[in-house]
């Protein structure tokens, strides 16, 4: 055996993040990790390749017949442990040979030597299949030949057990079976592999076994070598636990069509010839809350800031309609002047200005609202978000305490009190609740009770496939960037939903 994780379990403050996770990989094994988004997978990969290091977890690793307490990467790495993550760890701006050998160059007595690294470098591009020179610049290559770039490095720093996140995400089918290939090929020189990905078909084509988690627990592990499993097996371990009571009750009272699109399309910003939105329409009614599922990379949040604003994407094309009236989407003030408001999946880095106030972000979207003759009046700023504290419950020293010292949960009333106050008639929520705890999802859920009983509309992206059939009136499924199925709450399922994708993907 080459890995054996035993007992894993993490802990974020009060948040279970893995507990009493198992796993066990053979030498030049492929084997594939499964689970819905926030099962836990990537978690133990961190765990793992030391991302969170020893004391951080509880559990123990055993790695070539040996008891391991990784540091760090740099540890992991030493002993042949490489981790690709689904953002790609490359400099887009250097030279294929200067990525593969950043932070370990090939050098003597301090001075690099370019004309031996370009030879490895040269070698290295030939085991993954890739024929471009070692001094193109990684920025000009595709995000599949990126993926073989990074298992490139992979091989410069002597992998024997490579952990992949998500690797075909992104990937289109061509770009996608060459990876699978490789994996393959890696596997016949010995090299494991830890498979992490949501594409069941393509896991039936290379993994020797399955391990699926739930809720942060390892739920069972399952054997390929002699057939591999039914797909319905694995959704259903996947899918498998009951509701909560973990919603608010509601009697929805939908009532005429609000927002439209019709024929919806965008184009990646680097690559104009890359469709990511293709061909979308779609209805959201008076009072209605409209879920989209999807597995990442399906082009969900592509579509939604694609609608306002045109803030990503580019050859956008299609029509938008409110009311009956034809929008015009072209910049975000020109969306939000016509009732749109998004809420960005990343908090972070597009939802808050981090450093500033809880009082500076509840108004930023909406400052003619607290101005006077063009000058911002602090006494009615103050006014504004100590009303929206009080209606989000939300948790803080002050309106004056700066975003950044709240809790994720929050951060996020903030992010949505900061959009409410723009007033708007569609409001499009893209992983609302993503890393808050329980108590703050309920209360968010709660909030999108009250404004679709006041009449507005919601659009709502969620990764949760509980949530959005515990919150959602109707529900879209999208895959690789098209609507694959509608589903009304009440013939909606967690196993339809994985079904509509896994057979779309077939």
């Amino acid at each position: 055996m080459l890995l054996e994780m035993r007992g894993i379990a993490k802990r974020f403050n009060h948040v279970v993040a893995l507990k009493n996770v198992n796993l066990c990989v053979r030498q030049g094994e492929i084997h594939a990790v499964v689970g819905e988004n926030g099962a836990g997978k990537s978690t133990l990969m961190k765990v793992l390749s030391g991302v969170y290091p020893h004391p951080e977890y509880d559990g123990e690793i055993h790695y070539q017949g040996q008891l391991q307490r990784f540091a760090g990467i740099a540890d992991s790495e030493r002993q042949g442990i490489i981790i690709i993550h689904q953002e790609l760890a490359l400099v887009p701006l250097l030279s294929i040979t200067e990525n593969l050998f950043l932070g370990h160059e090939k050098a003597a007595h301090g001075v690099i030597d370019w004309g031996l690294s370009h030879r490895v470098a040269q070698a290295l591009l030939r085991k993954v299949g890739l024929k471009e020179s070692p001094s193109t610049r990684v920025g000009q290559l595709g995000v599949g030949k990126q993926q073989l770039v990074e298992i490139a490095k992979a091989l410069a720093k002597d992998v024997k057990l490579l952990i992949l996140d998500e690797p075909t995400a992104s990937l289109n089918e061509t770009d996608s079976a060459a990876l699978l290939a490789l994996l393959l090929e890696l596997k016949s020189q010995g090299i494991a592999c830890i498979l992490i990905s949501h594409k069941l078909n393509e896991i039936a084509q290379v993994a020797d076994a399955v391990t699926v988690l739930r809720d942060g627990a390892t739920i069972t592990t399952l054997d390929c070598r002699a057939a591999p499993p039914s797909e319905d097996s694995i959704i259903q371990a996947m899918v498998g636990r009951e509701l909560a009571d973990r919603y608010p009750p509601r009697t929805p009272n939908i009532g005429e069509a609000r927002f439209e699109l019709r024929d919806w399309r965008a184009c990646h910003p680097q690559q104009a010839d890359r469709e990511v939105v293709k061909g979308v329409n779609l209805q959201v009614r008076r009072g209605e809350i409209v879920g989209i599922a999807g597995l990442m990379g399906a082009g969900r949040t592509e579509l939604a800031m694609s609608v306002f604003g045109r803030s990503w994407g580019q050859r956008i094309r299609g029509t938008a309609w409110l009311d009956g009236k034809a929008l015009d989407l072209s910049t975000v003030q020109k969306a939000m002047d016509a009732g749109l408001a998004y809420v960005t999946e990343d908090r972070k880095s597009l939802g808050l200005v981090l450093n500033e106030s809880i009082t500076f972000n509840t108004t930023l979207a909406n400052l003619p609202g607290v101005a006077r003759h063009g000058v911002l009046d602090a006494g009615r700023e103050h006014a504004v978000a100590s009303d929206f504290r009080s209606r989000l419950a939300t948790r803080c020293a002050g309106v004056q305490q700066d975003v950044l010292h709240l809790s994720g949960g929050n951060q996020q009333k903030v992010v949505l009190a900061k959009w409410l106050y723009t007033e708007p008639e569609l409001l499009i929520l893209d992983e609302p609740t993503r890393g808050i705890d329980v108590g703050a999802k309920f209360e968010i859920y709660s909030l999108m009770a009250r404004l679709v009983e006041e009449g507005r509309s919601i659009l709502m992206i969620s990764s949760e496939l509980p949530e959005l059939l515990g919150m959602c009136d109707r529900i879209y499924v999208m895959n690789e960037g098209a609507l694959i199925a509608e589903m009304a709450a009440a013939d909606a399922s967690q196993q339809n939903i994985m079904s509509a994708i896994v057979g779309a993907g077939v």
